[in-house]
């Protein structure tokens, strides 16, 4: 588009011209001013679509013909812009297994400790810190845009820990922004070992953190177990065991570390074990006098039964009604309980939060003199 070219068009065609070419105040300009407005979006226009590279010549059209200003391409939107960020947060939270559950990143035990439920059931409780998981991104490098978070189960020979007597069984895809998972296992009983870790596009496994060794008991020989800490409390003796507690092949202090966090008690000797601690010193001595008190509490509802329901990110087991029951600890702080319950076809999700504190006082003794 060249001056010559546009003043051999009349005032009529350069005001269209200027109109449809988006030029401010076109109404009111004569032919050289319409000439110069155009000549200058014109330039402006082209160096918005093309950068650096030289405009094209224009093509001399015949007098009368309007000539069309194509607007450059605008850029994505701010709204796009920002939805394509969530999104990609959103998939790298999916498949981040970095402890977030309050904890300075410190304090994480950086760990995986399982303990079998009965003949077929595995229950898996892992800490990942982040530096870790950053490691593992670095080493997977252009693999870590497709990698998936897996565990993967490993059958160990009896009496034997080392890789060599070790046989993959499957890999079990899982997701960010859980810290357990219930495994299925087939053949019991037998022994076990988990990994924790992350898969690539080019199928090599890298692990984060390994499990202790547990022994699955024979089929029929041990009842199911609630999947909530206050029946391991109950019936702790029977998973510790289960579970390598007592094995002397154990030397993995993981889940007795795991096993004194959740239950707040030591785990020593039997009496110890069984009552917590101080107890021995109560049997001994008959004129120490203790006293301590705790709580708990349940929670309980109803949903569809072929819902799924979670309670803090963990299973609940539902009852053929659709009615469940889990009894929590109480500790002497608030807390806040998220309840989660999806559709069976995923097509609804419903959230209760249950906000509980618990405010304990000691009182001081009152000492009485013994009567004369």
């Amino acid at each position: 588009m060249t001056p010559a070219a546009l003043k051999s068009y009349s005032h009529k065609d350069l005001a269209q011209m200027a109109k449809q070419g988006g030029v401010r105040g076109w109404h009111s300009m004569r032919k050289d001013q319409l000439v110069k407005a155009l000549l200058t979006a014109a330039k402006a226009k082209s160096a918005l679509s093309n950068g650096k590279k030289a405009a094209a010549p224009a093509r001399r059209s015949s007098p009368g013909k309007v000539v069309k200003c194509v607007p450059a391409r605008k850029p994505a939107s701010t709204r796009v812009q920002r939805h394509i960020s969530q999104v990609k947060a959103k998939l790298e939270r999916s498949k981040s297994l970095a402890s977030e559950n309050g904890k300075p990143n410190n304090r994480v035990k950086e760990r995986i400790v399982v303990m079998v439920r009965d003949p077929f059931w595995l229950h898996a409780y892992w800490e990942v810190k982040r530096q870790s998981v950053e490691r593992v991104q670095a080493a997977m490098s252009q693999d870590w845009h497709t990698a998936r978070p897996y565990l993967r189960l490993l059958e160990v020979s009896s009496g034997a820990s080392t890789s060599a007597s070790e046989r993959v069984v499957r890999d079990i895809e899982v997701h960010g922004g859980v810290s357990n998972w219930y495994v299925h296992v087939e053949n019991s009983p037998n022994s076990y070992r988990l990994e924790l870790g992350y898969i690539g596009s080019s199928g090599r496994f890298f692990p984060l953190v390994r499990s202790n060794v547990v022994s699955t008991p024979e089929p029929g020989s041990s009842d199911a177990i609630d999947e909530n800490w206050t029946d391991v409390a109950e019936n702790f003796d029977k998973i510790y065991a289960m579970s390598g507690g007592y094995s002397p092949d154990n030397n993995s202090l993981e889940l007795q570390e795991l096993f004194e966090e959740r239950l707040r008690r030591p785990m020593g000797s039997p009496m110890v074990t069984r009552y917590g601690s101080g107890m021995e010193g109560l049997f001994a001595s008959s004129q120490d006098f203790k006293f301590q008190v705790d709580a708990e509490m349940i929670v309980y509802g109803i949903t569809s039964p072929n819902s799924h329901v979670s309670l803090r990110g963990e299973p609940v087991r539902l009852r053929p009604d659709g009615t469940f029951t889990v009894r929590m600890s109480l500790p002497n702080h608030r807390q806040v309980i998220p309840v989660v319950a999806s559709a069976a076809n995923g097509g609804e999700q419903r959230t209760i939060v249950l906000a509980v504190e618990r405010n304990t006082k000691v009182m001081e003794p009152v000492l009485r003199e013994a009567n004369e």
